[in-house]
């Protein structure tokens, strides 16, 4: 399995659009700027995993593969080290 990517201080964010097809490399973590429910893979865990309600403006750490159709919340940018 891969290794974890050590948690960094974000220095670089990217729009997120949510799929199912598009993978993720190397984020350590997510930032929702729309309420709503994150959906999302993570290294060394295939299975989609729901984060409900989560508020604006809130960061979501973590080494995330994909950020799922299924999401609602939006304005979502990817933190990158």
């Amino acid at each position: 399995m891969p290794a974890a990517i050590p948690g960094y201080i974000p220095s670089r964010w990217v729009t997120c659009t949510p799929s199912d097809a598009t993978d993720l490399t190397g984020s350590v973590g997510l930032y929702v700027g729309t309420t709503g429910n994150v959906s999302v893979k993570s290294l060394n865990f295939d299975t989609a995993v729901a984060f409900n309600a989560v508020p604006a403006g809130t960061f979501i750490p973590g080494n995330f593969t994909r950020v799922m159709a299924s999401t609602t919340a939006s304005n979502i940018l990817v933190a990158y080290a």
